[in-house]
């Protein structure tokens, strides 16, 4: 039997859907499934998101996994292609791409294929990461409208680095500059992803791009899912195995980095950064055993943590279930203490924990 589980909560998943959309009611919705989901169950977390309208991965192994799990919506993939050999893969399994340079433009345009792909042009607005600049719009929208590889629609799409901050003008910024450059087209535009769907109601468009949101976790600056009425998706769970009576003065763990000041006992739990808990978790990081909080002692170590559980050490038994994060206490909240993100969280969940779908 695994002692680490991470329950995920399918009616929880399906909620936070259906909040997206009444977010955005008049957009299409292409949920983000890249890392696994976000660390959620690639497969089976699309197989549950019955009412989105695509899918979007970062890379064609992932899309490929959709298919093979009978997953027959349409999928995007993020990044794109990068060899011309991808090309036949992208037909065959009816993928979306993403065409973000030169490179990419130039290898479906001479390629020799049966029926054209369906595109998405991304405009870089700001990111600086993927994407043409805004100057070259144009040219490679001409191309790809002539190109007898491509859908004659031509989707358009950006992405917001800072939406998570709603004193950052920058992103209205984008907004504005990117509708003024694609007025003169009429094409299906997405800019929104979670952070636009819930902080900029302009950024809405045609498509949304839900990620981190529908898995019940916020993606603004100091916020928390339930800030914005959503459920947490993932309840990472352990349990107890050992109590410890510890003398005051007593070092524990690696290194010795804390020290009891008065007498205590300690519950270790099993787990650590094996499974993908946050190393660098700080003293005092919140644990929920039998409704109750306490706080992380000691260096995680990787396969066990230590807990101080005080005066309340009658209440606790070996076998107790411990709630590292979930419905109880927040993964942003964790995230903080790791001085992380709880992005990284989600996606660093190990192999070595178990997985229970609830429905």
């Amino acid at each position: 039997m695994r002692l680490a589980i991470a329950k995920i909560d399918l009616v929880a998943l399906s909620y936070n859907l259906s909040k997206t959309k009444q977010l955005a009611p008049h957009s299409k919705v292409m949920a983000v499934l890249k890392a696994n989901a976000y660390g959620h169950g690639l497969v089976t977390i699309a197989q549950h998101l019955t009412t989105a309208d695509a899918f979007a991965v970062a890379r064609i192994d992932e899309a490929l996994a959709l298919r093979a799990g009978g997953v027959t919506k349409p999928i995007v993939l993020l990044e794109g292609f990068f060899n011309k050999s991808d090309l036949p893969i992208l037909l065959a399994n009816n993928f979306q791409t993403i065409i973000h340079d030169e490179n990419q433009l130039a290898m479906l345009e001479s390629a020799e294929l049966d029926a054209p792909i369906a595109t998405w042009l991304k405009v870089d607005t700001g990111m600086h990461r993927l994407g043409i600049e805004p100057s070259q719009l144009e040219g490679f929208y001409r191309r790809l409208k002539a190109s007898k590889n491509t859908h004659s629609a031509v989707n358009l799409m950006t992405h917001f680095p800072c939406a998570d901050d709603l004193n950052n003008a920058r992103t209205q910024n984008q907004i504005t500059a990117f509708k003024q450059l694609t007025n003169d087209h009429n094409e299906q535009l997405c800019l929104a992803n979670s952070a636009g769907i819930l902080g900029w109601t302009e950024s809405h468009c045609d498509w949304i791009r839900p990620g981190l949101m529908i898995y019940g976790v916020s993606p603004m600056l100091h916020c928390q899912g339930v800030d914005h009425g959503l459920k947490p998706v993932m309840r990472l769970t352990t349990k107890v195995i050992a109590i410890r009576d510890i003398p005051a003065g007593e070092q524990v763990g690696y290194g010795g980095r804390w020290q009891s000041n008065q007498p205590t006992k300690l519950a270790v739990v099993a787990m650590g950064y094996g499974d993908g808990y946050p190393r660098h978790a700080k003293h005092g990081t919140p644990v929920v055993i039998k409704g109750h909080r306490y706080g992380i002692v000691g260096s995680v170590s990787m396969d066990m943590i230590t807990v101080d559980i005080g005066e309340n050490s009658e209440q606790i038994a070996v076998g107790d279930e411990v709630e590292m994060w979930g419905p109880n206490l927040a993964v942003e909240e964790i995230a903080e203490c790791a001085d992380t993100i709880a992005y990284e969280l989600l996606c660093n969940v190990t192999p070595r924990v178990g997985y229970q779908y609830i429905s």
